[in-house]
């Protein structure tokens, strides 16, 4: 009787591609997570560019409007839907399983930064369909470094959304990232540049990973350059509440 050669396992590599294919497909099936991440925004960007809240900030209300949707769609899927779906993961058990198998820890974190990533590919694909009809001209020279500023708040606010995760009840995630989703969508500087906000407000906004997104990506797309003091505050943001995560993250 000959023998049949047991299959090779999979790569890591090979096994966080197929972890974060299904992270992205569970979060775009959920209906609640795909209004969050595709419908508001869209509505916010035809709602910007239809009334007078932007006027005087750029050429047009949509050239300003676009770069904040964007960022709002990096906060809607790294901060509250990312936030959201672990925090349940962890409730019932999802993450005390995976975090067994030969995809271990590291292997997962890895698989829902990069549904994350998938995931604002689509939004930022959707985004420009809608804009592009709508008169949005950005400037060729913005969007290496709007693209890069878009990863890089999407890291800060996937650091935070898991940082939030895993050190609350899951209950308490759901109202914390959406309370929090609320009001730096209004007043975070993301849709509404920080020098619309009165007094010291503004400069508090700018340090927050809300306004320094919005504000970095506004000066990349309508000036086609990189805003070197929001990208660090970026940086920092993803530094402080990855390493917060790692300390106080708990699995189970």
């Amino acid at each position: 009787m000959i023998a049949t050669p047991a299959a090779a396992p999979a790569s890591l590599g090979r096994r966080i591609l197929l972890q974060g294919r299904y992270e992205a497909l569970s979060m775009l099936r959920n209906g609640e997570q795909l209004i969050l991440a595709i419908v508001l925004p869209l509505l916010a960007l035809v709602g910007l560019t239809v009334t007078p809240f932007l006027d005087g900030f750029g050429a047009s209300r949509i050239d300003v409007a676009v770069p904040g949707i964007l960022a709002l769609c990096a906060m809607s899927t790294a901060f509250t839907g990312q936030g959201i779906a672990t925090g349940f993961d962890r409730r019932y058990g999802v993450l005390r399983f995976l975090s067994t198998t030969p995809l271990g820890r590291g292997g997962l974190l890895a698989g829902k930064a990069l549904s994350v990533l998938a995931v604002l590919a689509l939004q930022t694909a959707a985004v420009a369909a809608v804009s592009l009809p709508l008169g949005w001209r950005p400037l060729g020279a913005g969007w290496l470094p709007g693209l890069a500023l878009l990863v890089l708040g999407a890291a800060a606010f996937t650091a935070l959304g898991l940082l939030v995760a895993g050190t609350v009840r899951p209950e308490a995630t759901l109202a914390i990232t959406n309370l929090l989703w609320i009001l730096l969508a209004a007043l975070g500087g993301i849709m509404m540049p920080a020098e619309r906000l009165p007094g010291a407000a503004a400069g508090i906004v700018t340090l927050l990973p809300s306004g320094a997104l919005g504000e970095a990506l506004r000066e990349a797309f309508l000036s086609g350059s990189l805003n070197i003091g929001a990208a660090l505050i970026l940086v920092l943001w993803t530094v402080l509440a990855g390493a917060a995560a790692i300390r106080w993250f708990k699995w189970n």
